[in-house]
């Protein structure tokens, strides 16, 4: 299976950044767990991170070019108000996954609502780093 994870801003900065919210494992620990798991199981994965919104929606553009068949998102502080990315996402006819490291509905009330939710299929919160395996469990069919 053709996937592509996708990471918001301050994503890069994982294991620097808060890390009794966000843990103490860096981005390129991430990279490879998500990496490894994908070439253990025969899946083809790319994984791209930004801190800016329009290169976020170019590569969800891309994305439908690439034929790619399902996306892991963690739109950072833009799944809060990014309609621009909502919209991106919403034109890609694929299974799309947003995950959040943090439980973002035991943290500030503006981080309750996503605008990008709604236009996936399915969000996971709060469970650290695991969230973006469980992501791309369900994504490939083993969850």
């Amino acid at each position: 299976m053709k996937l592509l994870v996708i990471n918001g801003p301050n994503l890069n900065f994982l294991g620097i950044r808060e890390k009794g919210i966000y843990g103490t494992e860096d981005y390129e620990y991430l990279v490879n767990m998500l990496k490894d798991k994908a070439a253990a199981e025969g899946h083809e994965l790319k994984v791209f991170q930004s801190n800016c919104e329009g290169e976020l929606i170019g590569r969800i553009q891309e994305a439908y070019h690439e034929k790619v068949e399902g996306i892991i998102i963690n739109p950072g502080a833009y799944t809060h108000y990014s309609y621009a990315i909502r919209d991106a996402l919403a034109s890609i006819e694929v299974p799309i996954i947003e995950v959040h490291i943090s439980n973002v509905h035991k943290r500030e009330e503006f981080r309750h609502v996503s605008v990008t939710a709604p236009v996936c299929t399915g969000q996971i919160v709060g469970l650290g780093l695991k969230g973006y395996i469980l992501a791309m469990d369900y994504l490939t069919g083993k969850a």
